[in-house]
């Protein structure tokens, strides 16, 4: 496809890369030249200087030719023009446009074809999102939904004298008494691994288990981890994800806490969240976050702009011992080397951001048997994607154990009218079926029937 990315970026370059390794026709478009030289050195990629905005820029970026356009520049306003001014003069055209401000929530959504919008994406909203679901069941270093919400994967770490060391896959019913979950990927040595019933589990790994809902608080229970509802949590910074977040945790009776810096900001947050004890301090400071009792808190979140200090302040909370910790990252490209550090969960607003835009691509090129959801794991490194089994799809109704599929490629969980299956080699899909999918990312599965050989 012909796709147009306005504003090179981080999230710009992160798209760039994405899309460019699935073989499609970019042209990026910044102010910034040296930052486009960049990325044309980086990728084969077309680059335009210019103001996205305007009408003479796009034409030169063959806007006319264009399947797609993805306006992900720092300013909410220009996003908004840009898709508007590209829909002008290609009316067939897809857009996206990124919006973080929300102040311009509410009539976005009410205003989407009136603006030309065939997506609105919020980093920062869908990071709190992602946090929020953290912390209402703790314990989890990671949560995808799947299924309408009937299934989850979470991400676990296997530690040291933990009922998971060195038991093999084919054990783990035995193992967890009959809890029954499906491992679907392994993180071990910066590598990802999809298992097999032989594959043995090691302390350090970082595992991916397929699961109802349902099953989860059970599977919590089996391995041991502590249980404790959160009722305070400290957000360390007072950016768009700690005003989302701290919504989210005041709606469902949390206290919150925000340490934040800035005076002005302060007196802006104070004035949204009534409910919420605003502190304007350094974050990163010992004593302020001793005297603020993060010792005692149930739950640290940090949220500053900063990876380093964000990282830094997570350790700390640790080693006093929070129950539940949050990292946001900002360099996606830097979360691996988190594996093996007491960060908590990881969270990256512009891996979710990126994830959606490359899930509504796939849909573009794939209407039939495309992907109803995907979510990028174990740090980008594999892809758990949610089909529905349509009257073309293969094999429908043949035994799983007499597919085959391509290397690296699992099927972890089959929902059929309602009730969650995870298969076994006698398991079947049919149509109406949704079915997850969790591979490694060597080539991109754009649609159901791609998984077979």
């Amino acid at each position: 496809m012909k796709i147009i990315i306005a504003g090179d970026g981080k999230v710009g370059l992160a798209l760039t890369r994405l899309l460019s390794e699935e073989g499609h026709d970019l042209v990026t478009i910044d102010t910034n030249r040296e930052v486009l030289e960049r990325s044309a050195q980086l990728y084969d990629v077309m680059a335009v200087v210019g103001n996205c905005a305007t009408m003479a820029t796009l034409r030169e970026a063959n806007v006319e030719q264009a399947d797609l356009l993805i306006a992900a520049t720092s300013a909410d306003e220009i996003n908004l023009l840009c898709c508007l001014t590209a829909r002008k003069l290609n009316p067939s055209l897809h857009t996206i446009a990124r919006v973080r401000s929300p102040e311009y929530l509410e009539q976005l959504y009410l205003m989407r074809e009136d603006f030309g919008l065939s997506m609105l994406i919020n980093p920062e909203r869908e990071a709190a999102k992602e946090i929020f679901r953290l912390l209402k069941i703790p314990g989890f270093l990671k949560r995808e939904t799947f299924a309408k919400g009937r299934v989850e994967i979470v991400e676990l770490r296997v530690l040291e004298n933990s009922l998971l060391e060195n038991v093999s896959l084919s054990r783990l019913p035995e193992v967890l008494s009959g809890c029954r979950v499906l491992v679907c990927a392994v993180i071990r040595g910066g590598k990802v691994i999809i298992p097999s019933g032989d594959t043995i589990l090691r302390r350090g790994d970082h595992i991916y288990v397929t699961a109802p809902v349902a099953v989860l608080p059970e599977l919590v229970k089996r391995l041991g981890i502590p249980q404790k509802k959160i009722r305070h949590a400290m957000l360390i910074g007072g950016g768009r994800v700690s005003y989302y977040l701290a919504q989210s945790l005041l709606g469902a009776g949390v206290r919150v806490k925000i340490i934040e810096q800035k005076p002005e900001r302060c007196q802006q947050l104070a004035s949204m969240l009534p409910r919420a004890y605003i502190i304007e301090g350094d974050g990163s400071s010992q004593s302020v976050l001793e005297t603020e009792g993060i010792a005692e808190t149930d739950a640290l979140v940090t949220l500053t702009g900063l990876d380093e200090q964000n990282v830094i302040m997570s350790l700390y909370g640790s080693a006093e011992g929070v129950p539940n910790v949050i990292t946001k990252v900002n360099r996606m490209e830097s979360t691996g080397m988190l594996e093996n550090l007491s960060v908590g969960s990881v969270v990256s607003p512009k891996e979710l951001c990126c994830a959606h835009i490359v899930q509504y691509v796939r849909a573009m090129q794939n209407q039939t048997g495309a992907a109803v959801t995907l979510h990028r794991i174990a740090d980008g490194r594999a892809e758990a994607l949610e089909f529905v089994v349509h009257k073309n799809s293969r094999y429908i109704g043949e035994q799983l154990k007499d597919l085959r599929l391509k290397p690296n490629v699992l099927i972890s969980c089959i929902t059929h009218r309602g009730k969650t299956i995870l298969p076994e080699g006698s398991s079947s899909f049919q149509i109406g079926d949704t079915v997850i999918v969790v591979t490694s990312r060597e080539m991109p599965i754009l649609q159901f029937n791609d998984i077979f050989a």
